[in-house]
């Protein structure tokens, strides 16, 4: 059950917090906790992004090892594995600097076994891992209502809470077994990549028939066919404001991990598999960089192909 808070809490706590990866979801984390009041250090490889976190009164480390030194717990807000491993332990990385006793925050969507084999090196070196995978875009995150996903030990979470909720006041507690916030997020990116690719091509469908793409994306926002990504992306992509806030490449990644663990469990993945399918080749058409919205212009595209 999520615990839904009326509020975050309204200043800072002692624990020095530090962001590394300021993309969109990191510098909504930092634009929420600075306006919350608390103290923030923050690492990107991007120079835009680093100015826009000084103007809103971060600190700007020149390091992921930097930054590490002068923080108690780490937000990890990359894109992947790969980038989590190089933050964590690659050159010039967190645990060179990082004091014993310390936590890290693991927010990308990852493997659970990667967020598994994290958490074990990172114990083994007297820091505690937070497995905590983000869902709800940039703008629910700027203003504290994303869903947050927390597998970590009771006593770690107590120990971060107000952090924690300050982030969001929709913090689903799974459990302790590391793994378990990153299981659930695949579980939840399945169906957001199933959902979305429906509500795009029955949108495409609606224009095929003469309909008004929004006239029918009212009917559905209040009937049996609503999801909040299909309204969230669709009504976007309508308007034709394809401004990236989550790139179609993040959905191809994740449904791809969930079909993965699907299948390390056993577990067969009809829908989910063709969705992971249907991302995946919009990457490869050119849609990866742009925002995943863009899949109703790839499934119209296809459609005036094969009709002309």
């Amino acid at each position: 059950m999520a615990n839904d808070h009326s509020s975050a809490p309204a200043t800072a706590a002692a624990v020095r917090v530090g962001i590394v990866g300021i993309g969109n979801m990191g510098f909504a984390l930092a634009e929420r906790l600075r306006g919350l009041g608390w103290p923030l250090a923050v690492r990107d490889i991007d120079p835009r992004r680093t100015r826009d976190a000084a103007a809103i009164g971060a600190s700007v480390c020149a390091s992921a090892l930097e930054l590490a030194a002068r923080c108690d717990c780490i937000i990890v807000c990359v894109v992947d594995a790969r980038q989590t491993k190089t933050v964590l332990f690659g050159e010039r990385g967190v645990m060179a600097s990082l004091a014993p006793g310390s936590t890290v925050m693991l927010c990308p969507t990852m493997a659970p076994d990667e967020v598994e084999r994290f958490t074990r090196q990172l114990r083994r070196r007297g820091t505690d891992c937070i497995d905590a995978p983000m869902s709800g875009g940039p703008a629910r995150a700027r203003d504290g209502t994303m869903s947050l996903m927390i597998a970590c030990a009771h006593a770690v979470f107590e120990r971060h809470r107000a952090l924690i909720e300050a982030l969001s006041n929709k913090v689903f507690r799974i459990g302790e077994r590391p793994g378990d916030a990153a299981r659930t997020k695949l579980v939840n990116n399945l169906a957001a990549a199933i959902n979305l690719a429906g509500a795009c091509e029955a949108t495409a469908l609606a224009e095929r028939l003469g309909l008004d793409a929004a006239r029918t994306l009212d009917v559905i926002e209040q009937s049996s066919g609503q999801s909040w990504i299909g309204s969230d992306r669709l009504r976007r992509a309508v308007a034709g404001d394809l401004a990236p806030r989550a790139h179609t490449t993040f959905l191809a990644k994740d449904s791809r991990l969930a079909i993965e663990a699907a299948r390390a469990a056993g577990f067969d993945t009809p829908l989910g598999s063709l969705a992971a399918a249907i991302f995946a080749r919009a990457c490869d058409d050119g849609c990866a960089a742009l925002d995943d919205a863009s899949l109703l212009a790839w499934i119209r595209s296809r459609d005036a192909t094969r009709t002309s």
